[in-house]
């Protein structure tokens, strides 16, 4: 596998390149942030839903310098924020277009929790104990894949483009756990990881490929159909974990999947903030790409193409 894991606009550094499902030979890729460099283009899906692609724009979108937070940003503004937003992504009558702004939201303040790490014990003791166990698990998974990840001096050659619907993406996941008994939370927390869900088309540097970053001899065992198509690739993730022993040992499973034990911890992490309340996948589903840089943190927009 390799790996690509950007930046998230918070610590937790979300559509990082973690490469997906190799063998225990796998490799990370060259990028950093919640990603480094992903699958390969994408080609026509083959399931019954079309996988969303950028639409074509007169400008090219750029990427966007993100800028230092705030010098008089403080522990009580932080924790009032982000309290009330991971109040909100709880909250069973949420709006589901509230997700957009909510998940965007919870992003940026674990990315300021991440570059301002001395607020973090002002923000814990000011927020409930539910709110601390889930600021506590994010800050750790994206640490676990930062330190996978480096900074880079060059953004990488990717296409960002729109997932496919939270809605589509959950029937996958369903699917997947259906036929080979791999809880949908952990193949989201993978798809989450290897390519922000399905945001990041290219190719990584060890040429892992596909939503779910499958190393081309790995797909010729374990994938049906097209690597690029979420469906196949959900589906080939959740035959890969049954495979590698999951029902005995999925920790080991996830390992098989990609060679870290930092890899493991992250995907647990997020996987259990989902088992506990499954209204957290929407939030993560609406985190963007951030690559970390020599020069700083760059959010790549849907429609960046480079």
């Amino acid at each position: 596998m390799s790996r690509r894991f950007p930046t998230l606009l918070t610590a937790v550094a979300v559509a990082t390149a973690l490469c997906a499902c190799a063998t225990a030979t796998r490799q990370a890729p060259d990028a950093s942030v919640h990603p480094s460099v992903v699958a390969a283009r994408t080609t026509p899906s083959a399931s019954p839903v079309a996988t969303p692609t950028a639409s074509p724009a007169a400008t090219p979108v750029s990427a966007q310098p993100v800028g230092p937070a705030p010098a008089d940003l403080d522990a009580a503004y932080v924790a009032n924020e982000l309290g009330g937003v991971e109040a909100g992504i709880r909250t069973a009558n949420t709006p589901a277009f509230e997700y957009v702004g909510l998940g965007r939201r919870q992003q940026q303040m674990y990315h300021l929790l991440a570059t301002r790490p001395n607020l973090v014990p002002g923000v814990l003791a000011a927020v409930a104990p539910p709110v601390q166990a889930a600021i506590q698990a994010n800050l750790s998974a994206a640490r676990q894949i930062d330190s996978l990840n480096g900074s880079r001096s060059q953004l990488p050659h990717w296409r960002i483009v729109a997932p496919p619907p939270p809605e589509v993406l959950l029937g996958y996941y369903r699917e997947a756990e259906a036929a080979f008994g791999i809880r949908w939370q952990y193949l989201a927390a993978i798809n989450l990881i290897e390519t922000n869900m399905g945001r990041i088309q290219g190719l990584s540097s060890a040429g892992a490929q596909g939503p779910m970053q499958f190393m081309p001899p790995t797909w010729a065992t374990y994938g049906r159909g097209d690597v690029n198509n979420p469906r196949d690739a959900i589906l080939a993730a959740g035959r890969y974990l049954q495979a590698a022993g999951a029902a005995r040992d999925l920790n080991r499973a996830i390992y098989a999947y990609n060679n870290s034990t930092l890899y493991v911890q992250a995907v647990t992490q997020y996987a259990q903030q989902m088992l506990g309340n499954e209204r957290t996948f929407l939030s993560y589903y609406n985190w963007q790409v951030y690559v970390a840089t020599n020069g700083g943190d760059v959010l790549l927009p849907e429609g960046f193409s480079n």
